[in-house]
């Protein structure tokens, strides 16, 4: 491997042995670069606009912020790391927590939020600088280090958590204000569902962004067509312009909001770690030495994110999945989409299209989504095989589940966490006290 800090990007015409495959450090024709950074673009899409429109945030912001915290990412990793960054969904619990987000329109406490994810983003940052650091000593001992602090029986348990502790905004949002907005948030279930089993190939992979848009279809037909609810207004997007600064907002640093969104940072960290493991098994390298990197990288994208109005970002796993169907991993690849993206930011007519869907599409894609975050975590338990015979392993993940949905809360004076933050430190206080025990009776 090359010595510089970044690679040469040896270009790659075709493989005879069979079909192509293309590592990080190797590179396409730049047609193909294009096509491809433009494939990772619509992969990220529907979640990177979902997230903001959940929040309250501007998605032009979020989709801009997408793509620069890309391009930091990938300084940082050295272009090393094949990996896009867009809007995390583990934001959005302590986001609405912190500004009392009804679920209609631009949220009007979004500093508070924006406050707390930089300080999120400067504590991950921080654990990015220790694993960077233990790495540097010998390698691995980072990886080792978060998976003796953060086993898959507590990050399984976090993540689950995430979702659970969302399920009743999700539902109030489905229900709407009306029989014809809850029939909506229904079909808008079905759509996704039926795109999940029913299609195959890119459809079936993006899945979110094309039940998304099939949602929005017939809501269009039964409103706009058939008179049968609240049409959507499309004059906004006739008036504005193809080009423009998207709506930047400052934070607002407030204490008991940073305790509420900060323990987010560590389900980015076990995100990102599996992001590293995913890549480093498709491409038969072995990337943990470049794990603290890609955690300072996020961390510092997010901060950066958080600044001007943007949501937290983190390494996405439907880019993960293109990259597992085309097999071509070159890094440059990722800088193609993040350009793509920052252009689609400065678009507001791009931006009003996206504020026409329906908040009963909205409500419905809420059940999905939220859902599948608490499926997820079940499914790290199934991946990692965690014994559930062992009692340890039971109380750790049924106190942290219950803390988490039931939205347990401690107060502290200014410091303050809720369901979330109680969950995420009590997963890991648990684990620390009960792992020196082996087997409970």
């Amino acid at each position: 491997m090359s010595k510089t800090y970044f690679p040469r990007w040896r270009l790659v015409q075709g493989n005879a042995g069979g079909p192509l495959v293309v590592q990080p450090e190797e590179r396409l024709s730049w047609p193909q670069n294009i096509a491809m950074g433009a494939q990772h673009v619509v992969a990220m899409f529907g979640s990177t606009i979902l997230a903001p429109l959940l929040m309250g945030f501007d998605p032009n912001v979020a989709i801009l912020m997408s793509g620069i915290g890309t391009l930091i990412f990938f300084l940082f990793v050295g272009g090393r790391v094949p990996s896009y960054l867009g809007s995390s969904f583990a934001f959005i619990g302590g986001v609405i927590a912190v500004t009392g987000y009804a679920g209609a329109g631009a949220n009007a406490n979004i500093g508070v939020a924006l406050g707390a994810i930089i300080a999120c983003g400067l504590v991950y940052t921080l654990i990015g600088l220790l694993v960077w650091w233990l790495n540097a000593r010998s390698a691995g001992d980072g990886a080792e280090w978060i998976n003796r602090w953060m086993p898959p029986v507590v990050t399984g348990a976090i993540v689950a958590v995430i979702g659970l502790n969302l399920a009743p905004i999700a539902a109030k949002g489905a229900m709407g204000g009306s029989t014809f907005e809850a029939a909506m948030a229904l079909v808008t279930v079905l759509c996704v569902g039926g795109i999940a089993v029913y299609t195959r190939g890119v459809i079936q992979r993006l899945l979110i962004l094309f039940g998304l848009a099939l949602a929005w279809a017939i809501y269009a037909l039964l409103t706009n067509g058939l008179g049968m609810g609240a049409p959507i207004d499309f004059s906004r997007v006739a008036a504005a312009p193809w080009f423009g600064l998207p709506r930047f907002t400052s934070p607002t640093f407030d204490v008991s909001a940073m305790t509420v969104i900060v323990p987010v940072a560590i389900i980015l960290v076990a995100e990102n770690l599996g992001h590293i493991k995913a890549v480093s098994a498709m491409t038969g390298r072995n990337l943990d030495k470049y794990l603290g990197r890609a955690f300072v990288g996020d961390g510092v994208a997010t901060m950066v994110s958080g600044a001007v109005g943007g949501t937290g970002v983190t390494t996405y796993a439907e880019n993960i999945g293109v990259m597992t169907v085309t097999r071509i991993y070159s890094t440059l690849v990722f800088v193609v989409a993040a350009l793509i993206a920052i252009v689609l930011g400065f678009s507001p007519k791009f931006g009003a299209l996206i504020q026409t869907i329906p908040g009963p599409v909205l409500g419905g894609m809420s059940i999905v989504v939220f859902g599948l975050i608490a499926v997820a975590g079940a499914r790290i338990w199934v991946q990692n095989q965690v014994d559930f015979s062992d009692n340890r392993n039971l109380i750790i993940a049924a106190v942290t589940l219950v803390l988490g949905a039931g939205n347990f809360s401690i107060d502290i004076g200014a410091f303050r966490l809720d369901g979330i933050g109680t969950a995420t430190f009590g997963a890991i206080l648990l684990h620390a006290l009960l792992r020196g025990r082996g087997r409970l009776a």
